[in-house]
């Protein structure tokens, strides 16, 4: 009997913790998609207030590693035409740390013409969760791998 109950204690605990990183989950997916539409909406003080003030952009260029006011001076100028981007999130996945105060996630983003990668790492503050990096990439099939490379080669260096 008392190993019944113990054994009892034990599934509902973990079904606990389970349903707990399950809402989290869902808070964090709803953030993300926020975040990609304060973008579309031009709404930079919802886009960057969602980043981390030691926060990190990386996109797709490899010049492109910013700080969040970096990447903030860029992209005022699309923010104050009143059209950012548009990105909306799909196949996220996101996982948890043990403790709940951090969060890593990857998904496939959609501008409306192609498909991009995304992944990122949130830590969760005071006032909610905070990206503290994201990094966009242009996925590459790779049956045409090197000929982008060559390409690339090509633009860096000047050399045909």
């Amino acid at each position: 009997m008392k190993k019944t109950s113990i054994l009892l204690i034990i599934i509902l605990v973990s079904l606990q913790v389970f349903a707990q990183q399950t809402k989290q989950q869902k808070q964090i997916d709803q953030f993300i998609t926020n975040w990609h539409d304060a973008a579309s909406r031009a709404d930079s003080e919802a886009y960057f207030g969602a980043i981390d003030e030691n926060g990190i952009y990386i996109g797709t260029d490899k010049t492109e590693r910013w700080t969040k006011q970096e990447f903030y001076d860029w992209s005022r100028k699309y923010f104050e035409a009143g059209k950012a981007w548009s990105f909306v999130g799909k196949d996220r996945h996101i996982y948890l740390s043990k403790d709940g105060k951090t969060a890593w996630f990857d998904e496939v983003v959609d501008n409306g013409t192609t498909e991009w990668q995304g992944s990122g790492v949130l830590v969760k503050k005071k006032g909610g969760w905070k990206i503290m990096q994201y990094v966009l990439s242009v996925p590459v099939p790779n049956e045409i791998y090197k000929e982008v490379l060559r390409l690339i080669q090509k633009h860096e260096t000047g050399i045909e």
